[in-house]
């Protein structure tokens, strides 16, 4: 597969000491490029592409609606709903105009909403649609700060009559007064912001339910996409699929950063629903997406070879086999592709990749060794969203499916109070960190010392200097026995099975490891309709005894790969998913261990107890505020393959 060099260093981006702002860039692109596509947007089932000048022009009226409704500089100004046009046109206005712009996922609680606007104390926030609309309004008077709710999708928004709601349209249109007795003032406005400047504020995503607002100002944002480009060059001939929430920082880097240094063409899908099929049809020349979303894709692929002629699953089987073991021996099986992956890679819409990035995350290596098997060019990226994403990744010529690659041009890594191992805490630094958290010195102190970022994060240097995160410092646990091991690490290889979508591993201060396991819903429901096993609901699937045995088989294979003192000894199937909205994870979709070990102390316990079965008998509330009640008998399965005591591990067996 074709694959242009992702390592050599582009010198012929705008000049970040002159062009250091998104709206300078995005008034730089208008000028030269203005017919070029810049975004494309799927709207009932047709792609409408928006070239630099219309970008320009919809960032012009927002930024005179903004300033004729008085939206002064250092103002914070929200953005809720779907990755749209009108999000990024909204966001770069903001900056037009000296504010800063704050996304608040799509799908936050309502008590998250009005945390974020009560803390940055928004006049004004753009919503996409009548569903963010109606989150705002129910809040009513839990945000007095709140003016104005600019929407841009009117369908059925005639219904309201609140004096705060305002058509985008409307928006436009109200600031033609001020544009023409002052035509002159966006261009002012826009070389009037300075690299100086704060302009984003990005939330964290911490194991509390309030995050914090990372700070960063324009400058250092831009220069920053000029070292990820160093690592990874873009072009205009590159196309992107957002497909990520925007308020996550890497998508910021690449729908705001990327696109306007490197004029990489930004594609909205119609819906989440769709951004599969949507994929497909645009064939990226780049991806990134987060680990979950590589392991979904993994899953639905095993999950509908299930349905495959058994030539077709034969295929699969040999195929895969091939071209994992090619990965591991460091090359590439033609005849892999040739059997499998090359007919894989364009149904999926992967044969264009030149490039494909994952992080937030870690990532199983079995899920990494699949794709590169694939002949998908997937590179991982580490950071934070204090360190403006990522400072490391992999070079095109040295993945390791083990590490994270190495730093970035002029970010400098060391671990601190690292063991015999060389095991540590990884700090970082480098020049184009954020600024501090906002309204927040005490903890931008305990978290920035001394110029240097301390992540929490456990990890080490192997032999060829690549970095390798193990897990959180505070989750990496220790048994009973004295031995220690990482939870993350045993969870993402569950997760590489097509039958499981979250894992829990506990075992800290306990005498074994134990496994709460969620199965993937639409897969083991597709397996249970193949094997003629009637069921109502994922609770009643998962408390299946069919469901439980091919759950302790995939569990067996996981162990098989594992040390001793690392495997599970029992498990079983938790009667839900984990859910961002019961803040049993977060909005990125890292477990809360915290929550999850307050929340299921009953049945943790009872594991430990030595009990063969647990009665559950609760309620669940959903988002939109109806309940259902859940009774049912989890099953505790005892594996019986290793004992621990006194930090001794050996075969039960023995």
């Amino acid at each position: 597969m074709a694959q242009k060099s992702i390592d050599k260093i582009r010198t012929d981006y705008p000049d970040p000491a002159v062009h250091d702002t998104l709206p300078k860039l995005l008034c730089l692109h208008a000028k030269e490029h203005p017919d070029e596509i810049a975004i494309r947007e799927k709207d009932l089932g047709i792609w409408k592409p928006m070239t630099w000048r219309d970008y320009r022009d919809r960032v012009k009226d927002f930024a005179y609606g903004l300033k004729a409704l008085g939206v002064e500089k250092g103002e914070v100004v929200g953005i809720i709903g779907d990755n749209r046009p009108d999000w990024a046109a909204a966001e770069i206005a903001i900056h037009a105009i000296g504010g800063m712009s704050l996304g608040i996922y799509r799908d936050a609680l309502d008590q998250e909403v009005a945390y974020l606007i009560n803390y940055g104390q928004m006049r004004v926030i753009f919503a996409e649609d009548e569903e963010q609309v109606d989150k705002l309004l129910a809040l009513e008077d839990q945000i007095p700060s709140v003016e104005k709710i600019v929407y841009s999708d009117p369908r059925g928004m005639r219904k309201y009559d609140d004096p705060r709601l305002l058509d985008a349209a409307d928006l436009a249109q109200d600031a033609e007064a001020l544009k023409h007795d002052k035509p002159s003032l966006f261009d002012e406005m826009v070389q009037a912001t300075s690299g100086d400047d704060i302009s984003i504020l990005c939330t964290t995503s911490g194991t509390t339910s309030n995050p914090k607002l990372a700070m960063f100002e324009s400058g250092k944002f831009i220069r920053h996409v000029h070292h990820y480009l160093a690592a990874d060059p873009k072009d205009e001939t590159d196309e992107y699929v957002s497909v990520l929430p925007a308020p996550w920082i890497m998508e910021q880097i690449y729908v705001f950063g990327m696109a306007l240094v490197s004029r990489m063409k930004v594609n909205f899908p119609e819906e989440q629903e769709t951004a599969m099929h949507d994929l497909r049809e645009i064939g990226p020349t780049f991806l990134l997406l987060a680990p979950r979303v590589w392991e979904h894709i993994a899953a639905d692929v095993r999950s509908r070879i299930m349905d495959a002629s058994p030539l077709k699953r034969w295929a699969f089987e040999v195929g895969s086999k091939m071209g994992i073991e090619a990965v591991e021996q460091g090359t590439h099986s033609k005849l892999a592709d040739m059997l499998l992956f090359d007919s894989l890679r364009d149904r999926l819409g992967f044969s264009n990749l030149r490039s494909a990035a994952t992080g937030g995350a870690a990532m199983g290596p079995e899920t990494f060794k699949f794709f590169q098997a694939m002949g998908v060019p997937l590179r991982q990226l580490y950071g934070q969203t204090e360190t403006m994403g990522a400072y490391t990744i992999h070079k095109a010529d040295e993945i390791d499916v083990d590490t994270v690659g190495t730093a970035f041009e002029a970010a400098e890594i060391k671990i601190e109070n690292p063991d015999a191992n060389g095991l540590g805490e990884i700090v970082t630094r480098h020049p184009n960190m954020f600024s501090g958290y906002y309204k927040n010195e005490e903890a931008t102190e305990a978290d920035l010392r001394d110029g240097w970022m301390h992540t929490g994060d456990a990890g080490y240097f192997n032999d060829r200097k690549h970095l390798i995160v193990i897990d959180r410092v505070k989750d990496i646990a220790t048994t009973s026995g004295g031995d220690r091991f990482s939870p993350q690490y045993i969870e993402n290889k569950l997760k590489f099975s097509p039958y499981v979508a979250e894992a829990v591993i506990l075992g800290d201060k306990r005498p074994y490891l134990a496994g709460m396991i969620c199965i993937r819903y639409s897969v083991v429901s597709k397996w249970a309709e193949k094997n003629r096993l009637t069921f109502t609901t994922y609770t009643d699937l998962s408390a299946k005894p069919e469901i439980y045995e091919l759950l302790r088989e995939e569990v067996k294979k996981v162990n098989a790969t594992l040390r001793p003192q690392e495997r599970i000894q029992k498990f079983l199937l938790l009667y839900k998913e984990l859910d961002a909205d019961d803040g049993e994870l977060t909005r990125t979709r890292k477990v809360r261990r915290g929550v999850v070990a307050d929340k299921y102390a009953d049945i943790i316990g009872a594991v430990y107890d030595g009990k063969e079965t647990v009665d559950i008998d609760t309620t669940i509330t959903f988002q939109d505020g109806t309940s259902q009640r859940i009774k049912t008998v989890l099953k505790v399965v005892d594996l019986g393959e290793t004992t621990s005591h006194a930090g001794v591990t050996q075969d039960a067996a023995d």
